[in-house]
């Protein structure tokens, strides 16, 4: 007679534990705050809004809740994960108190949301300081890419309208600084906008690089070392426009609609003026080739911008647009980088699909849902999310090497700030000692002795 054998063994649970800590793997969060000097900037930057003897400050109960964010909150009340490790994170507000903090930011508005994103510009260029050659702008080109995002409301939530997916929610437009291959991304611009917002709106866009380029170091702020990217919805005249114009004279790689005169202009193209496309390897892309449009085929648009086309047989089973030709599928944008051959030009232009990674990490780090009622209140909420972003994205940078470098909030949560310890206090000082046996113990320890090693903050 067989014996039933369980798959996993029996254990009995109690709740008298102690000198245990849990998300223990969050201390890199907390040491990444430190170093960066965040704190103290939050802090400074939200004194006009802290009452006369009030016990929590402001710039620490946003930092809170950015750090509940980036551990996988998504709600106000989620605060409450780092409220009951105060060994680690420090005196926690309570939720009325959060709550009462997130109003009177609000309210104050465009004054609030001013002061919150200043401080994440004076950081972050400390931040690609301590990052060295591993800072964005290490290329010496700084890469912005606008997208925008789709976020559900399931209950009426203000500003919340049908989008263009036959959805119902808020589409903000984002601005993302690319990481390149062997990194992330993080955030620079949030924009909240009503559901009904249009994809192709050139005042929006104008607006989120506005932000965007605020939140670079200075001498980043305009130039041709400053790339702005986007799909075919910032492909507008004004936008273009705009990013031309003399006092800022950026690059830019944008998606431009095949309208009928690029159409009729692919068509003339002769066989010999088409290149194939290459790979990140360099390798050529079987199946694809890039070509130039000679002449002025936008008549009135920004001097300099060329319009390169890319052609590709279709993969089976996808149907063909009637802006496509040949049995082809056609791609165009513009760009004014000159002296590059167009292949590697339109690779760059195709690796802006890395914002679409940006905007999962970012829905897995508090944007799945709004969980707010008010619009401002919302706006709050966005730059929330985008603290969180920001210290997912600047841990990895000062203290990751090789693939963990590129790892997203979920993997980072699963293997790294889930770690559990146990809080041994010796000779006055406290330390968490990670279990020997859980696979990333290394990476965490390591981790968090190279951001020691930075200097603290001025």
């Amino acid at each position: 007679m067989n014996k039933g054998i369980g798959s996993y063994p029996r254990v009995r649970v109690r709740d008298d534990g102690g000198g245990v800590i849990s998300q223990a793997g969050g201390v890199l969060l907390v040491e990444t705050v430190r170093k960066a000097g965040l704190d103290k900037a939050m802090s400074a930057a939200l004194t006009p809004w802290r009452k006369p003897r009030a016990v929590h400050d402001p710039g620490k109960v946003l930092l809170d809740l950015a750090l509940a964010v980036a551990l996988g909150g998504d709600c106000l009340s989620d605060v409450a994960m780092l409220r009951a490790e105060p060994a680690m994170f420090g005196l926690v507000a309570s939720d009325p108190t959060v709550s009462r903090l997130v109003d009177t930011l609000a309210t104050a508005g465009p004054r609030a949301l001013a002061a919150v994103r200043r401080a994440r510009s004076e950081v972050r260029e400390r931040v690609w300081k301590l990052a060295g050659k591993d800072a964005p702008d290490a290329g010496g080109q700084v890469i912005v890419d606008i997208d925008g995002v789709l976020v559900l409301a399931h209950s009426e939530k203000q500003d919340a309208a049908a989008t263009w997916k036959k959805t119902f929610g808020h589409h903000p437009l984002f601005a993302f600084v690319d990481h390149g291959p062997d990194g992330s991304g993080e955030p620079a611009a949030g924009l909240l906008r009503p559901g009904n917002a249009g994809s192709n709106t050139a005042v929006d866009h104008i607006e989120a690089t506005r932000l965007a380029l605020a939140q670079l170091p200075k001498k980043r702020r305009r130039g041709r070392r400053t790339l702005v990217r986007t799909d075919s919805g910032g492909g507008t005249h004004d936008f273009l426009d705009w990013l031309a114009a003399r006092g800022r004279r950026l690059s830019y790689s944008v998606g431009m609609t095949i309208t009928d005169a690029v159409h009729q202009a692919v068509l003339r193209v002769p066989v010999s003026a088409w290149t194939p496309a290459v790979e990140p390897d360099g390798q050529v892309r079987d199946g694809a080739w890039v070509a130039e449009l000679a002449g002025d085929v936008l008549k009135g648009w920004p001097s300099g911008m060329r319009l390169i086309v890319r052609k590709e047989r279709p993969h089976p089973g996808a149907q063909l647009r009637f802006t496509d030709a040949d049995g082809m599928r056609l791609t165009c944008f513009a760009t004014n980088t000159k002296q590059t051959p167009i292949a590697r030009l339109e690779l760059r232009h195709r690796q802006r699909a890395r914002a679409e990674d940006r905007i999962r990490a970012a829905r897995d780090t508090g944007l799945r849902n709004l969980p707010l009622h008010d619009t401002a209140q919302n706006r709050i909420w966005l730059e929330i999310v985008q603290l969180a972003l920001d210290l997912l994205a600047w841990m990895p940078m000062l203290a990751l090497t090789g693939p963990a470098r590129r790892w997203e909030p979920k993997r980072l949560r699963l293997r790294l700030f889930s770690a559990a310890a146990r809080l041994v206090t010796t000779g006055r000082r406290r330390y968490l000692r990670l279990a020997r046996h859980w696979p990333w113990t290394d990476v965490i320890t390591s981790a968090f002795s190279r951001l020691q090693a930075l200097p603290n903050p001025g």
